[in-house]
């Protein structure tokens, strides 16, 4: 059965299967409202339900308490309509965002690469339009033998919405990942949901941006800047990429080869694990360090866009804020799943994000 649902205050109208939840019917509609986890546990997307009913699904009593319920409010993520429906949401307006339907395609992989001892590149081939994305947004890989699907930041340029480039961390102990690396070969087809995401460039802005990526965090960031140079971007732009040691290092050449060549772009790798007497001259210590160095200490005026690890993220905000840039101008890449509980993974020192 399918019921009318609409937004306010956007004044959209769509509409919604029997079983399908409010924020998938607006995705899937290009209507983005504020999420993060997906899974009822963080109240990001949490709204007021102006008419009709709803089923309030796995929504946390502590991301949705009892009152809240009782009040009209719901999680978009998990309530689904058992009538025709009016909501009011907290719908952000950016300039810089763009508003691309979520659909379900099925990819193949056409080319498997081993880019670290534990990083797989994987390119995904997707057939019409492809999966036209924006740069910073992932997609969920159902995974055989996984009972969710696994959430991979999209590394390619969004010029190439046919050809979509995972990178692949391979977790110890991840069922999705050790599967996904044991078992992908070319010509596997795989089903891919998306674009997702908000993490995105704010383009629009003349303010100088930094780029601090751990690990395979670098899919995201590299992206962004791939898309940026690629518009023409004049102004400056800073990538620093830390990793454990030489060996987890990719794409150091390609990036070198774009500093040279874009005179606006600076990239800067970094080891924190690195022995006297091997013939790494370039920087050793953490992401966050590196930073504050590069910059001493001042970061008022930029934009920072940060992926990697949790410690990584929490250290460069500190470093961040420390040096006068503060939460508006910080933005972070995250993905939850149901097993991070009430223990979302976010910076304490943030109030929103």
């Amino acid at each position: 059965m399918t019921y009318q649902l609409t937004i306010e205050p956007l004044g959209e109208t769509v509409g919604i299967e029997d079983g399908q939840t409010i924020l998938d019917a607006c995705l899937r509609n290009g209507i983005y409202l504020p999420y993060q986890c997906n899974h009822g546990l963080c109240s990001t997307c949490k709204l007021s339900v102006v008419d009709g009913e709803v089923e309030h699904g796995a929504a946390s009593p502590f991301a949705l308490m009892d009152y809240e319920r009782e009040e009209g409010r719901a999680l978009a993520c998990c309530a689904t309509a058992l009538s025709d429906l009016t909501i009011e949401a907290d719908v952000e307006v950016d300039p810089d965002a763009l508003h691309l339907e979520v659909r379900d395609v099925v990819a193949t992989v056409r080319k498997v690469e081993t880019l670290t001892p534990d990083i797989l590149g994987i390119w995904l081939e997707i057939g019409g339009e492809g999966m036209p994305f924006q740069a910073g947004q992932y997609v969920n890989v159902e995974i055989p033998g996984c009972t969710e699907p696994r959430s991979f930041s999209i590394a390619s340029s969004p010029s190439t919405p046919n050809l979509l480039e995972l990178h692949v961390r391979k977790v110890p102990g991840g069922l999705g990942t050790e599967w996904l690396h044991s078992n992908v070969v070319e010509g596997l087809d795989l089903r891919v949901t998306g674009p997702l995401g908000r993490f995105f460039v704010r383009a629009s802005s003349a303010d100088p941006m930094i780029f601090l990526a751990g690990g395979s965090g670098l899919s995201s960031p590299r992206s962004m800047v791939l898309d940026l140079l690629e518009k023409g971007w004049i102004g400056p732009i800073t990538l620093i990429h830390g990793v454990r040691t030489v060996n987890d290092l990719y794409y150091s050449d390609d990036f070198v080869a774009l500093s040279n060549k874009h005179k606006n772009f600076q990239y800067e790798p970094v080891l924190s694990e690195h022995s006297s007497g091997s013939e790494w001259s370039g920087s050793v210590g953490f992401v966050h360090q590196i930073a504050e160095q590069l910059f001493e200490g001042m970061f008022k005026g930029h934009k920072a866009y940060l992926c990697g690890p949790p410690p990584m993220i929490d250290a460069c905000i500190r470093s961040l804020m420390k040096g006068r840039l503060f939460e508006k101008d910080i933005f972070t890449e995250t993905f939850l799943t149901k097993s991070d509980g009430e223990s979302l993974a976010k910076s304490p020192l943030f109030k929103k994000i």
